[in-house]
């Protein structure tokens, strides 16, 4: 928009080596860009090129789902069967890929150009996603971070605790908020009255200066948010080294070392140096791991 006159903007074509002139559409035509200039390519010669691809879908190889990069999904589309004479083949190559819990890599063209795509089933349709190629997908060469981290038992089994306390995936949390809202401004905009603003979330920290800490306040904010308040068990995360110190402690003022007890935390819980570690582990074979479809 123009914010003079409120005009829409238009994107027009035109030449760069014409004073930026307006290109009719029947001056525009296709070209390969290789760096130094740019190849004009005619309707004839790509007409000339083998494309069994153009008006068939061909199968290549029939993959378990798991073995498909998500890096190499783009979009997705729904699959029908053409005609009544299709429906049976469509059915039987949908069952049979369900039964198998395989996936079929394929080409077809979209748009006129060649795309590898995949083809799975979902419920009582067929999904059809298109692929990038293998060599669209950039290397992660020096992503990886350069310094090894030190993990110990105790940061592992605290962010375990924090995956586990978010809870099954919440189908509010998948509306686009923000075009919602966007929406509320324009409605209030067109009625001529104020826009009222929306409620700012938490705002997160600039510093993280313990990692424990951090874990144990994330794992009472999620808890917190699922309404699991102060009825529930607050969440704890005592650092291993700590409870050594304690334990030593009151080793040594005890008189017989069969009577070594650990000292009771603020709840009346007895805990040793292991608690920590077999706490958490037993709770992850009681939950087990739940994956989002």
């Amino acid at each position: 928009m123009h914010t003079a006159d409120g005009g829409r903007v238009r994107n027009q074509p035109v030449c760069s080596l014409e004073d930026e002139a307006e290109v009719p559409t029947e001056e525009i035509g296709r070209g390969y860009e290789t760096g130094e200039r740019i190849v004009p390519l005619t309707d004839d010669d790509l007409a000339q090129l083998p494309l069994p691809t153009a008006k068939t879908l061909t199968i290549l190889a029939f993959v378990p789902a798991g073995d498909v990069d998500p890096l190499q999904i783009e979009r997705g589309y729904y699959v029908a069967p053409n005609g009544p004479a299709a429906n049976k083949p469509y059915v039987l190559l949908r069952d049979a890929m369900d039964d198998h819990g395989s996936v079929a890599i394929d080409k077809i063209t979209l748009r006129s150009k060649e795309t590898l795509t995949l083809v799975r089933p979902m419920g009582e349709l067929l999904v059809l996603h298109s692929l990038r190629w293998p060599d669209q997908i950039r290397t992660p060469t020096g992503l990886v971070p350069d310094r090894p981290a030190d993990i110990s038992k105790d940061e592992l089994a605290a962010a375990e605790e924090l995956m586990e306390s978010f809870g099954p995936l919440d189908e509010e949390d998948l509306r686009d908020h923000y075009r919602e809202q966007v929406e509320e401004i324009v409605a209030a905009k067109l009625e001529d009255r104020e826009v009222e603003a929306p409620g700012e979330g938490p705002q997160p920290p600039g510093q993280v200066l313990d990692l424990m800490a951090a874990l144990e306040d994330s794992v009472r904010a999620a808890r917190s948010a699922r309404g699991e308040g102060a009825g529930g068990t607050e969440a704890s995360v005592t650092p291993l080294r700590a409870v050594e110190d304690k334990v030593a402690g009151a080793s040594k003022r005890s008189t017989s070392p069969k009577s070594v007890r650990a000292p009771k935390e603020a709840g009346g819980k007895k805990t040793t140096a292991r608690a920590p570690a077999k706490k958490a582990a037993a709770k992850k074979k009681a939950t087990g791991g739940r994956r989002a479809g």
